[in-house]
């Protein structure tokens, strides 16, 4: 497998603009991330450097821009304001042994090769989640729009300040946050894709700031310090050492989601096929790098990577050309940034926030499936309220459960009981003829579909309803996979009928589910003329076996119990 990304030099031009497009859109972005999750906005341009550029140099997706997203700011900011409340002194420099963490992680999760399971969720649980996370940017960015730091407990810190922070309203800043905020929303969108709204918003709430208010106490980034960053050592103590462990993978977790997500729409836009397992791995080693020189964690950012692929970009070279002018603002322009006021900063979050949302699936999740709708809102509430990994995994567990019982209902309907003619339209004519002359004394047991272990119920209580018979056939033909479950109900049935010297006959049992039936001793127990290939093989069978016997008795068969 290759370790680099695809880089390629025949498509220089677009390669090169669409790099130049993504980086002067992340310039903003990492400035506001970083200055929202409680690091400062060096922190995020170091993240967008570190995890751009080593994602796009041992990455999966050859388009993707990768850079501190929204998401990934939310957890980071809530890391922060936790590790810091347990240890003032340390309480930084463990946050960012935390993104280190999130980022051998998400090694760990290519290496498995667990890329392909990391988006198998339902839509429910990602809209829920990612919604949550817009409302919780949108909270946080609260209190710098009106022209106060963000409060601390969060979420419920923010809102429980929210009236002193109205009384107190700084109409300076606010006016120059809602600037920014409406210069977004109202950029026409035919000129998106050559001039970036976030950047023409940082420029004009800068200059708005410099020459309207300048003589006003305007709070500022202030001067970033030039130069690489320093080497931050991975520090821990033991009694936040779990802490850190679930924060990680937390982190570790969202942003694999976040990347791979990103790589399906890249995909979908250039019809070049991404590495998931890679891409892990890419966004891992960009994650390990930016937290060992203090930047926040990354992801896939849906926003850059459209813009390259719109602009030109069509391999890692984009990426990489983005990452080296942002370290060019890093190593010698920073200063350009002092006089940059919070309260565009706060603007730009706040759009992000705004965007975040799933309004369209918000709209008519109640249309599309009440049930759904439920687990989203849930989802939504345990976001914001609690946090994100319950959020998550309840959510995916009450999907899953739901999504089980579907199926349970769908594969029971294939369970079916066939005692005469008539019952089953799958049966041959030939079939039904010995049925016919059966008489009732022939039981077909009909299987379909991959018996999961919903079924095993509806198996046992449909052979319960049907005991008035003679010879058992258990028909496999229609089924691809059969489950521990299903498995020890269909060996009860069959020990039942044997213990009562009713012969049973197998038909259609192939791979996997004649192994499963080997495997319990089902086959070994039935004489070998008794598993058969065909359900009109083992009807046949078994009509010669009951013409041989007499009427009023149930043959007894070679079987023996």
């Amino acid at each position: 497998m290759r370790v680099l990304n695809e880089i390629r030099f025949d498509n220089l031009r677009g390669d090169l603009f669409g790099g130049v497009t993504a980086a002067i859109i992340a310039l903003p972005m990492a400035l506001a991330f970083g200055v929202a999750s409680g690091a400062g906005p060096a922190a995020g341009l170091y993240g967008a450097v570190l995890v751009g550029l080593f994602a796009a140099l041992f990455g999966g997706t050859p388009t993707l821009i990768s850079e501190p997203t929204g998401p990934m700011t939310v957890v980071m900011t809530a890391v922060i304001a936790n590790l810091i409340a347990a240890n003032p002194e340390q309480g930084m420099a463990m946050a960012f042994t935390v993104v280190m963490m999130a980022g051998v992680f998400q090694i760990l999760f290519g290496a498995l090769k667990l890329g392909h399971y990391v988006t198998m969720m339902p839509y429910t649980v990602i809209s829920g989640f990612m919604t949550g996370i817009g409302i919780i940017l949108i909270v946080l960015q609260l209190g710098p729009f009106l022209g106060h730091a963000t409060p601390a407990g969060g979420v419920i810190g923010s809102l429980q300040s929210l009236p002193a922070l109205i009384a107190d309203i700084q109409p300076a800043e606010t006016a120059l946050a809602v600037f920014t905020f409406g210069l977004i929303v109202a950029f026409p969108k035919r000129l998106q894709r050559l001039l970036p709204p976030q950047l023409i918003a940082l420029v004009a709430g800068s200059l708005v700031s410099v020459f309207l208010f300048s003589e006003l106490d305007i709070r500022r980034i202030g001067e970033i310090p030039t130069g690489l960053p320093a080497l931050q050592l991975p520090v821990f103590t033991a009694a936040e050492w779990q802490l850190m462990v679930v924060d990680a993978a937390v982190l570790a977790m969202l942003g694999s989601i976040d990347a791979l997500l990103t790589s399906v729409i890249a995909e979908n836009l250039t019809r070049k096929e991404h590495s998931a397992n890679k891409e892990l791995f890419g966004q891992g080693v960009g994650n390990l790098a930016s937290g060992l020189f203090g930047g926040i964690p990354g992801a896939g950012a849906t926003m850059g990577t459209v813009v390259n692929i719109q602009t030109g970009g069509r391999s890692a070279l984009s990426g990489l050309t983005r990452a080296l002018l942002l370290m060019v603002v890093v190593l010698w322009a920073a200063e350009l940034t002092a006089n940059i006021p919070l309260a565009v900063l706060a603007g730009i979050a706040l759009k992000v926030g705004v965007d975040i949302i799933d309004w369209s699936f918000l709209k008519r999740a109640h249309r599309v499936s009440p049930k759904a709708a439920l687990i989203m809102y849930g989802v939504i509430a345990l976001t914001v309220f609690v946090d994100l990994i319950t959020a998550v995994a309840l959510g995916v567990f009450i999907a899953n459960v739901l999504t089980i019982e579907r199926m349970v209902k769908l594969q029971s309907e294939s369970v079916k009981a066939i005692t005469g003619p008539g019952e089953c339209a799958k049966l041959t004519q030939d079939e039904q003829t010995l049925l016919e002359r059966a008489q009732g004394r022939i039981l077909v047991f009909r299987l379909g579909g991959p018996l999961i272990f919903g079924v095993a119920k509806a198996i046992s209580r449909q052979h319960a309803v049907l005991d008035e018979h003679q010879v058992l056939v258990l028909d496999f033909s229609d089924v691809p996979v059969l489950g521990v479950s299903s498995s020890l109900a269909i060996e009860q049935i069959v020990l039942n009928d044997l213990q009562q010297s009713r012969p049973v006959f197998i038909a259609g049992a192939k791979g996997e589910v004649r192994k499963r039936l080997a495997t319990l001793g089902v086959i070994d127990r039935l004489p070998a003329e008794q598993v058969v290939d065909s359900r009109q093989e083992a009807l046949q069978a078994a009509s010669d076996l009951l013409d041989r016997a007499p009427a009023q008795d149930a043959p007894t068969g070679p079987a023996t119990a």
